[in-house]
């Protein structure tokens, strides 16, 4: 039986929006000159992560999610999609403005598993950065009327941030990450984007990227919703644990580890990522070194982890 964590390759995303912070604060070998996402931990068909430890090595998550369903207590008749992504973003310039679909609406229109409900924990910002969350129409007429005008400063909202925000984007929340942010993002595994607004840029043949009014008037939830969090703080041991979100598609929190903790798995997988600090995962008696930038699972299969040294974590289940 498997009885070791599963650590992670990244898969890069090129984008029109990317920079190098990828490489310069995580040290990744980024293969674009505006890489702009790093896909962590992920079973989409988009960009599988590989596997770089154990009896899987060389195989993907998604491999895994299929073949091997005991690591997650999922039975082999289940037919479910991995539930989530855990992505890196570099925003070396503003992101275009969005919307995700519900579940319902992504199945029904655009063939996938999930729609997309996602979080964002800030990682750095410089001095000054901003994101839109959510916009100002109070209905769906002022919505499109505003959209179709692009009267954009009347529509969107707006809200500075700064490293170790957290920000709650339920699908049908218009939104887009400001320039100068990087943020680790927790999402349901789902790759369906409406593009709203995207600042009139084209791409190096000079080609407007393509809009998708019509949808995202459909999915977009009116009026804005500011969903309150009811967050939570735990200290065992070593470890200060602050639950940032629970919700119906995942659980999100972040570790705070100053020295060491024992932990028992409480959940049919937990998904990891060191975001700063170096320390070390003990699984049956076998030590890893863990530092910022790696992500890993500990699967169904591990009962018992150990987790000493000082770093920070954002840590996930469904």
């Amino acid at each position: 039986m498997y009885k070791e964590p599963i650590f992670l390759l990244p898969v890069f995303k090129e984008r029109i929006w990317g920079g190098d912070k990828l490489h310069t604060e995580f040290n990744y070998t980024i293969p674009y000159a505006k890489t702009g996402e790093a896909w962590a931990i992920s079973a989409h068909a988009h960009g599988p992560s590989k596997i770089k430890n154990g009896p899987l090595e060389g195989k993907t998550l998604l491999d895994a999610w299929e073949n091997h369903g005991e690591l997650f207590q999922k039975g082999t008749d289940n037919k479910e999609a991995y539930p989530l992504l855990i992505k890196i973003l570099d925003a070396n310039d503003n992101l275009s403005v969005q919307v995700h679909p519900d579940d319902q609406y992504a199945r029904e229109t655009a063939g996938e598993s999930y729609g997309k409900t996602e979080c964002w924990y800030v990682l750095s910002a410089e001095e000054g950065a901003d994101l839109i969350i959510g916009h100002h129409a109070q209905t769906r007429d002022e919505l499109e009327q505003l959209i179709d005008q692009g009267k954009w400063d009347q529509l969107l909202r707006k809200i500075k941030v700064k490293a170790g925000d957290f920000v709650y984007v339920p699908s049908g929340t218009i939104h887009a990450i400001g320039k100068g942010i990087v943020i680790l993002e927790t999402q349901q595994s789902s790759d369906t984007t409406y593009r709203v607004y995207d600042y009139d840029r084209t791409d190096d043949k000079g080609n407007a990227r393509e809009l998708h009014l019509e949808e995202a008037k459909q999915v977009t939830t009116v009026p804005h919703e500011t969903p309150l969090l009811q967050q939570t703080e735990e200290v065992k041991q070593g470890l200060t644990s602050r639950k940032l979100v629970k919700d119906t598609y995942f659980t999100v929190y972040h570790w705070n580890l100053q020295g060491s903790v024992d932990n028992v798995r409480d959940r049919d997988f937990l998904q990891v990522s060191v975001i700063t600090g170096e320390a070390n995962l003990i699984v049956n008696e076998q030590k890893y070194e863990i530092n910022k930038g790696d992500h890993f699972i500990i699967p169904a299969t591990v009962d018992e982890y150990k987790l000493e040294g000082n770093a920070e974590f954002i840590v996930s289940h469904v």
